[in-house]
């Protein structure tokens, strides 16, 4: 990967960004982004916008966007022995959370904390065998009481999971967040490729970073009514098949490193996924498919159904332990999704090839 490309993912990685909370990961979006777009805004909720316009008169609208919050924590409560209470921002698992290392992030800034766990030596067998309830466990920041706490930290401050962007073998790569940072990481590339080839495309190129995906999608509700596209490409994260405990009954077959999925259902324009597998085909970009009969869990869901309806397309990137500090995608997956968008926006013509006929 570019240098100063996998800079960025590490600096988008390593930004702080639960639910509601997302400016310090926007501020990295919006700097990398800044050279490579016409225009370059954010509104009320917080979602950046991008546009690159294109050549002629009347044409398509098009949309790419990825999310960018991450699941995290909120303060909900102080006690007397200055010990915080919280509630989970997205869906945190309760099995995950005892002994994790903790940011606050306060007024002040980031502050460090551990999420407290009663050792095993203490607790019975029924103990050992029962998940603690996320609303009965706890950070400690070494705080002596509740006054000496309240000092230090808000009701409502956000609190993110510690972790590190970490290199594995090959080109495998573990942190918190790439639900959905892998998807900006993808836009923003996209853009920085739309603009570097020097060409105009056949259509108004808006690439968007939401917010608040993880407690329904309701940036890219905003964003996409805003934007008003004709077509709109989403790029997510989807459960890789290739670890151990995951059934593939469930997914199908998916592998990191094996390229790009492309989702096929309800959700999806019929013709932009034939744009999407030709374009595959013609780069010798390798994909891969997962069926979706439904409405999607992702921001594509709400595109399609924004005013008159969208066009719109999930692109995938795999990914391996979704919702933990370790996260794990492969590079390569990362760099063929944008080359796979950057070749399908080079074929879009006009809005009236993607009605069904």
């Amino acid at each position: 990967m570019r240098k100063e490309s996998l800079k960025f993912l590490e600096q988008l990685l390593d930004a702080p960004s639960p639910s509601g909370y997302e400016q310090p990961a926007q501020r990295v979006f919006r700097d990398y982004i800044a050279p490579f777009c016409d225009e370059l805004t954010t509104d009320v909720m917080g979602n950046v916008f991008a546009r690159i316009s294109g050549k002629g008169k009347n044409i398509p609208r098009v949309m790419i966007v990825g999310h960018t919050d991450e699941i995290g924590l909120q303060i909900k409560y102080i006690d007397d022995k200055g010990f915080l209470y919280f509630a989970a921002v997205g869906g945190v698992d309760a099995h995950l959370t005892p002994g994790k290392r903790v940011a606050i992030h306060t007024a002040n800034g980031p502050l460090p904390g551990v999420i407290g766990k009663k050792p095993i030596h203490l607790m019975d067998n029924k103990d050992r065998e029962t998940v603690v309830k996320l609303e009965s466990q706890y950070i400690d920041i070494g705080a002596a009481d509740k006054k000496e706490a309240q000092k230090l930290v808000r009701v409502g401050d956000a609190v993110t999971f510690e972790s590190s962007f970490t290199r594995l073998h090959g080109d495998k790569v573990a942190s918190r967040g790439f639900d959905d940072k892998a998807g900006c990481f993808v836009v923003a590339e996209v853009l920085r490729l739309v603009s570097a080839s020097g060409k105009k495309l056949a259509v108004d190129l808006y690439g968007v970073s939401s917010v608040q995906e993880e407690i329904g999608m309701r940036g890219g509700t905003t964003s996409c009514y805003s934007v008003n596209p004709d077509v709109g490409i989403c790029v997510e994260v989807d459960f890789a098949t290739d670890q151990p405990d995951v059934e593939k009954k469930h997914n199908g077959e998916v592998g990191l490193g094996k390229g790009p999925i492309l989702a096929r259902g309800a959700n999806i324009n019929p013709h932009l996924f034939e744009l999407l597998s030709s374009s595959a085909g013609k780069e010798k970009i390798d994909i891969q498919h997962t069926a979706a009969p439904r409405g999607t869990g992702t921001d594509a869901n709400v595109m399609q159904i924004s005013r008159g309806g969208v066009a719109t397309a999930l692109v995938k990137i795999p990914l391996r332990y979704m919702h933990t500090s370790v996260e794990t995608v492969s590079l390569s997956d990362l760099e063929a999704a944008a080359r796979l968008i950057v070749a399908t926006l080079g074929k879009i013509t006009s809005r009236e090839e993607f009605i069904p006929k």
